[in-house]
């Protein structure tokens, strides 16, 4: 509910950000959108269905591929390589100390990318990766109650709502 409550506020403050809020085609909850997908009706929401339906249709483009003939062929020279390479490194334990790991590909969460994107649509300019990183580190931070004896603390606790 505080999603939709935010939401709604920031729709009554700019009203010209109606034409980006679109509804997910999965899940059915309402999300801004990129200006440039304000026409289409298929999307889905950045908060995982999106995602799941990427890798969805990308698993059944990859099990389709390797029904065809050309498809299996493939697969066999890469089963083929990946039984040679597992075969040559138990018998060559320096293989891993010579570096011969593939690096990793370091990519945005969509989540992410997605707060980026409605921020600049709110703040009216381009917010980059950095100072979402940045508003992030500085929600995360939690002010200690050190000032205060703990029983202090539990005390003010239960006096901000007595029964």
């Amino acid at each position: 509910m505080e999603y939709y409550a935010t939401q709604r506020s920031v729709l009554r403050i700019k009203p010209h950000l109606r034409r980006n809020q679109k509804r997910c085609r999965h899940c059915r909850i309402f999300f801004l959108t990129e200006p440039s997908n304000i026409n289409r009706h298929d999307l889905r929401c950045p908060f995982g269905c999106s995602e799941s339906h990427r890798r969805r249709e990308a698993s059944e483009r990859s099990s389709a591929y390797y029904r065809t003939t050309h498809g299996l062929e493939k697969k066999r020279v890469l089963n083929q390589r990946r039984y040679l390479l597992s075969y040559n490194q138990s018998f060559e334990p320096e293989a891993e100390a010579k570096g011969e790991v593939l690096p990793e590909v370091i990519g945005v969460e969509p989540i992410i990318e997605h707060v980026r994107m409605v921020t600049s649509l709110i703040e009216g300019r381009f917010v980059s990766l950095d100072e979402i990183k940045v508003m992030f580190r500085k929600k995360e931070r939690q002010h200690s109650i050190g000032h205060r004896r703990m029983i202090d603390y539990i005390v003010g606790q239960l006096n901000k709502d007595p029964p």
